[in-house]
């Protein structure tokens, strides 16, 4: 119990202090024992704005779906490219889209939002007030909603499964 009230969010502490090594790009006492600090007294200032912690579904589905971003991350870095380098402007058909939501947890839209943000090409623009929609710009949709349909069976199913 005492280690709970300490650091109420070990996996963020322990991030925050590998996020600052990294940052810093040198393993030292000093600096491990800044990072220490700041990933003690980070999550402790912070944790009464976490009401809850969010359910996490299991490590298959985790990792199922991180090796589907990674994947669509770099197929998407080749597409930009290709559309970049060998196709006019004036021929992208750049398109913000609509994806109609049927996630409810505040982190798995979360996680939607920045995953489509991450995957060049697409940039999440906007959470509707009810938080029923995404709005997506798309760099080149010839066909929105095959990008709808790619959102929500590719990302949002296994999203799903994991937070809710």
């Amino acid at each position: 119990m005492m280690l709970k009230r300490c650091l109420p969010h070990p996996l963020l502490s322990l991030a925050l202090l590998v996020v600052w090594v990294l940052l810093v790009n040198e393993i030292s006492a000093g600096v491990v024992v800044f990072g220490a600090i700041l990933a003690i007294v980070v999550p402790l200032i912070t944790s009464s704005f976490w009401p809850a912690a969010p359910k996490v579904g299991n490590a298959y589905a985790i990792c199922e779906y991180g090796l589907i971003v990674l994947w669509d991350i770099l197929v998407a870095n080749v597409v930009v490219a290709g559309l970049i380098l060998f196709r006019k402007a004036e021929s992208l058909e750049t398109k913000c889209v609509v994806v109609p939501l049927d996630l409810t947890s505040p982190e798995a839209i979360t996680t939607l939002a920045g995953t489509i943000t991450m995957t060049p090409g697409t940039v999440t623009i906007d959470l509707s007030a009810d938080a029923k929609s995404l709005l997506v710009h798309c760099l080149h949709a010839p066909d929105p909603q095959g990008v709808i349909d790619d959102i929500k069976t590719r990302y949002e199913g296994r999203l799903k499964e994991i937070f809710e």
